[in-house]
């Protein structure tokens, strides 16, 4: 007895020191244990799923639909709907373009739609039938869409009843010219050539249309596509494949959502974080989805007080609006235990968990085009995610050394790209293997091979240019520093400025336009600016540039300051110098040329004075 006491005693001794070294030497081993075995779980589901012929979101939900037809999937204004009741809707719309929309499998069909259980009926309805779906964002104007529209090939369009309102005539006309069938979510149509969706929909069954039209053979086939401006340029349309959408479905789950949870979805549907992450989220858990048709600050928590919310996604803006917001005794009367989202900075996450609980924060990175996510698994303020002990088993990214002011990477005499140092920011790239796909853009090959660096460390590799910049910490923690190339964020949108400059370029007095992205106090993000150099004998007009920016820009788009300049600074390359302009904002005492500003009130862009500055840097007047 005394050997064998001893021996437990030398084994308890050995655990203590074990343990107390982990906690001096590596203090988070266990997070970092945990969140790799939940990694690794998720990918053998993911397996395990193609093995049981589980190859689309939709085969997720005619699971869960088998298990749970009667749970609550959408609340929506109160209404409640269940997964039977979805499933059959979307069946209706499935039928329904079976008979009437002349669709073949594999044909895209575009969605104009805002949020709603319309969205979801109809997305999942034409995927029902093998359909790629195009996601369009609500925000943007004619002019883009068209374009993306183009892009994805669309056979068809479907318009919400919410988005007939931004279409014009003449967009209407242009799809018909080129073959394009469009589908309204109304019972009246403006045009004979124009197809309504609602009374198809009384006429047909809400049986199962015929499963081989669904039937996906390979999980790296297309299931969506997800317009994104990307580092620079034109809206794109990033590819997403059924196994990235089958991934993302789990992400909730690595954050310790289970299915008794209830989630709160107020972004746009057309965004990735609220498609992926929220509604397929949901599948997979099989939860409740709460869905807002626009985010709303002040019903916010009454909200998630009424249906008992505990999960929600957010943007930073999100959360600071939540912030802004007059404080109430209530404030910490809720349920809610995950947010999950990104973009938040440390100053309002940190308020945030003051003022509204111990919610626990899970911050992540990730981009639409791409197949590499972070999550801020250890809820450290600021970070992004962590690049733990077993992370490189995961994935294989680097941050490479990047001149910010010429826009390239650094390389050594090799011609070999280098590393950047623990705390300096650095290019994010991710390996691309077979394991590590990139799907790329459709119908843009110059585009997709943009994104691809190759050589970077040897012969041969290929590495996917993310178009972020990133720092890492000593203790492995990940930082997002800024968008590289000509995209800008605000309001929770990526700005791409060569948009906004070919808009602002049709005004007859504009003979050059550089648009970039200013700072502003206590905003997150950067609001649009444009430098304008005016064609010889022409005057700035405001009134004129305000109108012209208010019918063709989402108003997160619009350049909130004007600069008018004599010649228009450029590099060696001919490109447009932006560091010098960004670096002097829109400060009139340090900017000697003419300023402007937005002014809402006047409906013109306003010369900018020290009183209106100051009434802008202060806050008095809100942007």
């Amino acid at each position: 007895p005394s050997m064998l006491c001893m021996w437990l005693s030398t084994i308890a001794g050995g655990i203590v020191v074990l343990c107390v070294s982990l906690k001096i030497f590596l203090p988070y081993f266990w997070q970092d244990l945990i969140y790799f075995l939940r990694r690794k779980r998720s990918k053998a589901t993911v397996k395990k799923w193609t093995k049981n012929r589980i190859h689309s979101i939709i085969d997720l939900f005619m699971q869960t639909v088998e298990k749970k037809p009667h749970k609550p999937f959408l609340i929506y204004e109160g209404t409640v709907y269940t997964y039977q009741d979805v499933d059959r809707r979307s069946n209706r719309v499935a039928q329904a373009f079976l008979h009437y929309g002349n669709l073949k499998k594999g044909d895209t069909v575009a969605l104009l739609m805002g949020n709603g259980p319309d969205f979801i009926h109809v997305w999942f309805g034409l995927a029902k039938l093998g359909s790629i779906v195009a996601f369009l964002n609500t925000s943007i104007h004619s002019r883009s869409l068209l374009r993306c529209i183009n892009t994805c090939a669309a056979k068809a369009l479907v318009i919400g009843e919410d988005c007939l309102k931004l279409i014009e005539k003449e967009f209407i006309l242009n799809l018909l010219e080129n073959n394009v069938a469009i589908w309204l979510m109304s019972t009246s149509s403006p045009s004979q050539h124009v197809h309504t969706l609602p009374d198809k929909l009384d006429k047909v069954p809400d049986n199962p249309v015929p499963s081989h039209l669904r039937a996906v053979t390979d999980t790296r086939n297309t299931a969506l596509y997800i317009f994104t401006s990307g580092s620079t340029g034109f809206p794109k349309a990033a590819i997403i494949t059924h196994l990235r959408m089958l991934a993302a479905s789990l992400v909730f789950t690595q954050c310790g959502a289970v299915s008794q949870d209830i989630m709160y979805v107020t972004l746009p549907l057309y965004h990735i974080s609220a498609s992926l992450l929220g509604i397929s989220g949901c599948i997979h858990l099989g939860a409740t989805c709460v869905l807002k048709k626009k985010f709303s600050a002040r019903q916010f928590w009454s909200d998630c007080r009424k249906y008992n919310i505990t999960m929600f996604l957010y943007i930073g803006e999100l959360c600071r609006y939540l912030c802004n917001q007059p404080c109430k005794e209530e404030d910490r009367v809720h349920e809610v235990r995950i947010a999950l989202g990104n973009g938040i900075r440390p100053s309002v996450w940190k308020e945030f968990l003051m003022r509204f609980g111990p919610i626990k924060i899970f911050e992540f990175y990730g981009s639409t085009e791409g197949s590499l996510s972070f999550l801020n698994y250890s809820n450290k303020i600021g970070a992004v995610g962590r690049a733990g002990i077993f992370s490189k088993f995961l994935h294989s990214f680097e941050l490479l050394k990047y001149d910010v002011w010429k826009q390239e990477v650094i390389k050594d005499e090799n011609g070999r790209c280098e590393k950047a140092p623990i705390g300096k920011p650095g290019l994010l790239v991710l390996q691309v293997t077979e394991d590590t796909p990139f799907s790329g853009y459709v119908g843009n090959k110059e585009a997709s091979e943009k994104k691809l660096l190759h050589n970077v460390f040897v012969e041969g590799d290929v590495y996917l240019d993310t178009g972020d910049l990133l720092k890492m910490d000593e203790d492995g923690f990940l930082y997002f520093t800024d968008r590289v190339g000509d995209t800008f964020r605000w309001k929770g949108e990526n700005v791409a400025t060569l948009e906004v400059a070919e808009i602002i370029g049709m005004m007859d007095f504009v003979q050059e336009v550089n648009v970039y992205g200013v700072s502003v106090k206590n905003y997150e993000g950067r609001t649009g600016m444009a430098a304008i150099v005016l064609k010889r004998y022409h005057t700035f007009n405001g009134e004129r540039l305000y109108k012209h920016v208010e019918d063709f820009l989402p108003s997160y788009a619009k350049p909130r300051f004007v600069r008018i300049m004599d010649v228009m600074q450029i590099t060696a390359t001919f490109k447009h110098q932006k560091m010098h302009l960004e670096n002097e904002g829109f400060n009139p005492e340090i900017v000697s040329e003419p300023l402007y500003f937005m002014y809402e009130p006047a409906c013109s862009y306003i010369p900018l004075t020290k009183e209106i500055y100051q009434k802008v840097v202060s806050g008095e007047i809100r942007l």
